[in-house]
């Protein structure tokens, strides 16, 4: 009669197995948590940040309350509308606050966009009587009221590409596409993006901007970006009430799926933005299913472990613990008093 293996040895090996599949599993997870960190940063990079001198004069503490209750509210609504303005407060307190998403992101990039820039705002600038927060795909503003007031048409911030293609006819180029965008933002009520001779531009105008007062803030814009700029290759202009944004492409501009339609009012008329977040759509989905597949096989991994090992409480159900735990921190980046984990 052949001879048993002990009952003992067996397990260890079913545990070390169980054990090298649930840590390949792991692997595959945090490289779905690295692809959708990755397609987050495309809207969510700091461009520029504004913040009043003057701090919050605020023993009883109502300035904060009604600066919480104004972003809570903001972070709400940016699942559902691109742009919302609002104000909170007492006579005595009120802040003014909105926020505008791109005109061509989702409602849910728009809220993964705009819930970073409360955390943000106190971070960059902390309790200023007014801030403003600038990331490619969207932007916060508050004020108290009472706070001085500038031109739509100021200037906030300027970026211009390092590269510089004068005599090529680029800028002949690049001033029609800029002609076609400043009529397309009033065709598309605020937002409009479009590609012209491998040129690609972008405007957009705050919410509540008429039409009319959009064209001439984009039209201040686009002369600001020809004398600031000049041949540069790229650049992007950031006024008070509206910004634009124009890249050149000499391969051709890369094709890439549009990631959501844009409406009236927060958007527009709008083509596929090759340095955007316009393929975040099919991105989404990918991970959603490579996720969820990932999860009901950890699910699966688990319930044959509970099974295989009888409940018995060893080192095999301490090995899960710790790596939910790690998987966890490594997700959100918080610290646990259960593992240490390296951070990225």
């Amino acid at each position: 009669q052949a001879t048993q293996p002990p009952k003992e040895s067996t397990q260890k090996t079913q545990r070390m197995g169980l054990s090298i599949s649930l840590l390949f599993l792991m692997s595959l997870l945090f490289s779905d948590l690295n692809v959708i960190q990755s397609a987050t940063t495309e809207y969510t990079t700091l461009i520029y940040k504004g913040c009043a001198k003057q701090q919050f004069s605020d023993p009883s503490g109502l300035y904060s309350q009604a600066l919480s209750a104004m972003f809570g509210s903001l972070v709400t609504q940016s699942t559902k509308t691109r742009f919302y303005k609002t104000t909170t407060g007492t006579s005595q307190t009120t802040i003014t606050g909105l926020f505008q998403c791109r005109g061509d992101l989702t409602n849910h990039d728009c809220y993964n966009c705009v819930s970073r820039l409360p955390v943000l705002s106190d971070k960059l600038c902390g309790k200023t009587i007014a801030s403003r927060v600038q990331l490619s795909g969207c932007y916060l503003l508050y004020e108290v009221a009472g706070f001085s007031q500038i031109s739509g048409m100021e200037m906030l911030f300027k970026t211009c590409g390092k590269n510089n293609i004068a005599g090529t006819g680029f800028e002949e180029r690049r001033d029609t596409a800029f002609g076609v965008m400043q009529n397309g933002v009033v065709s598309g009520h605020g937002f409009y993006a479009t590609t012209y001779e491998s040129v690609y531009v972008l405007g957009q105008c705050e919410g509540d901007v008429g039409d009319s007062d959009c064209s001439g803030c984009v039209k201040n814009a686009l002369e600001k970006a020809q004398v600031e700029c000049g041949s540069a290759i790229s650049g992007q202009i950031y006024l008070h009430k509206c910004f634009i944004a124009y890249s050149y492409y000499p391969n051709g501009v890369p094709r890439r799926s549009s990631s959501s339609s844009s409406s009236s009012g927060s958007g527009g008329s709008s083509s596929s933005d090759p340095s955007s977040s316009t393929g975040a759509t099919g991105k989404t989905v990918a991970i959603i299913v490579g996720g969820a597949a990932g999860v009901g096989f950890l699910v699966i991994c688990l319930l044959f472990a509970k099974n295989l090992m009888k409940k018995k409480h060893d080192g095999t159900f301490s090995l899960l613990a710790l790596i939910h735990t790690c998987m966890y921190k490594h997700a959100y980046k918080q610290t646990t008093n259960t593992c240490t984990c390296d951070e990225e």
